[in-house]
């Protein structure tokens, strides 16, 4: 009889292959407990390139998005997601602080600590273990019908965020865009965000919707990153590239286009950053509490 072997065996030996090939593993700020309150939020997956891997650590890039360092808090707990081919695991892991990575110009890689077990994820599209429940956000997409249309809709998020940051948003956030400034869109989809990168994000789009994202290249997406930023977010994206999941379902990347509007760049950065502050805060303060 053939021995049983389980199939998170050897996970270390696949983050190391991760390692050799420059790979990447995915991180995102460990949410609540169950025993603990979940009010609506999005939970934020970054990628980081593996550089190193100790007996006790793993070496990682510090994350950037849109430009900006991802900054994370010395002993922040962390979900941690890698990936090899149709299989996924996640595991537990903690921010041991910033280390020099000796080149000049760079920002500080991140030490983590090595997990002690590590939990394979039971279906293609599940972002859940055990102990960890990720709610990664919905967007809602539409394609660009003409790019120089986005303008006066993104300059309102921009006075809208800007009400917020002053602390003059009433509760619920602010009122939809009046018909009269959105852009010239077609119609609807959606997706879900599974990562943040350098100049884009990755989105999961269902079956359903997954045949029409090759016909647009460039689309206008919408989506929010509560509690802590009650502005949506609103940018044009254009499609870097796509991939056909097992289960027909797509993965696509998309690299934000602030052609039309150049300042909006800034203005979409501050709330990704937001967003993970946020998210960094409660976990510190729930702690904190006991």
């Amino acid at each position: 009889m053939p021995a049983q072997r389980s199939r998170t065996a050897g996970w270390r030996h696949c983050l190391q292959q991760i390692c050799d090939r420059r790979g990447s593993i995915e991180l995102a700020v460990r949410p609540p407990g169950e025993h603990e309150p979940t009010p609506l939020r999005g939970d934020l997956l970054f990628r980081a390139r593996v550089i190193a891997l100790d007996r006790d650590s793993i070496r990682v890039e510090t994350p950037v998005s849109l430009g900006m360092a991802v900054e994370f808090v010395k002993g922040l707990e962390l979900v941690a997601i890698m990936a090899i081919g149709q299989n996924r695991w996640m595991f537990h892991t903690m921010c041991m602080g910033a280390i020099g990575t000796g080149r000049k110009g760079t920002p500080p890689a991140l030490r983590l600590s090595a997990p002690r077990e590590v939990q394979r994820c039971q279906r293609r599209r599940d972002y859940r273990i055990d102990t960890a429940d990720l709610q990664l956000p919905d967007v809602q997409m539409w394609p660009l019908l003409d790019p120089a249309t986005v303008v006066p809709a993104e300059r309102l998020a921009a006075v809208d965020f800007q009400r917020e940051l002053d602390g003059q948003l009433v509760a619920g956030g602010p009122p939809p865009l009046d018909d009269d400034l959105l852009p010239q869109l077609g119609p609807e989809h959606g997706g879900r965000i599974v990562n943040l990168g350098g100049g884009g994000l990755g989105l999961a789009v269902g079956v359903e919707d997954a045949g029409v994202i090759g016909r647009h290249a460039t689309w206008w997406l919408r989506f929010e990153l509560p509690p802590s930023v009650q502005t949506p977010i609103y940018a044009a994206a254009r499609v870097a590239h796509r991939h056909l999941r097992s289960d027909r379902s797509l993965y696509c990347g998309m690299c934000f286009d602030f052609s039309a509007n150049p300042s909006h760049h800034d203005v979409v950065a501050r709330q990704i950053m937001r967003a993970i502050a946020g998210l960094q805060r409660r976990q510190m303060g729930l702690r904190k509490a006991g």
